[in-house]
């Protein structure tokens, strides 16, 4: 199993959740953040200019089943880019074991 994290453009994330679906990966968890990039964000407030470094993302956890791992990176891939600066990215990493807790059973049928 693979747990795939990605912190996207927020502007991005309907066009990623379609993506990710239409390739069978129906179930993850998001939050909104705010971090720092090199992209330089900024902000109009009563016709005034002003830049910040911090930036609003958001960030998606995404565990598969090894045989989903590249459609579902490339799904994201595909729909976040706009090849721009900030379009984020995205890490991969092994997950041992997962349970599912309302029947006890563990393994990779716990993410069906």
């Amino acid at each position: 199993m693979k747990k795939i994290e990605a912190i996207i453009r927020k502007s991005r994330f309907q066009q990623i959740k379609e993506a990710l679906h239409q390739v069978g990966v129906n179930f993850f968890s998001y939050w909104d953040v705010t971090g720092l990039g090199n992209e330089k964000e900024g902000h109009v407030y009563r016709g005034v200019s002003y830049s910040t470094s911090d930036i609003q993302r958001r960030y998606l956890s995404v565990i598969v089943n090894d045989d989903f791992k590249e459609p579902a990176i490339n799904a994201i891939l595909s729909a976040a880019h706009t090849g721009e600066v900030g379009d984020g990215k995205i890490f991969v990493s092994d997950i041992e074991e997962s349970y599912r807790i309302r029947t006890g059973e563990k393994g990779k049928s716990t993410l069906n």
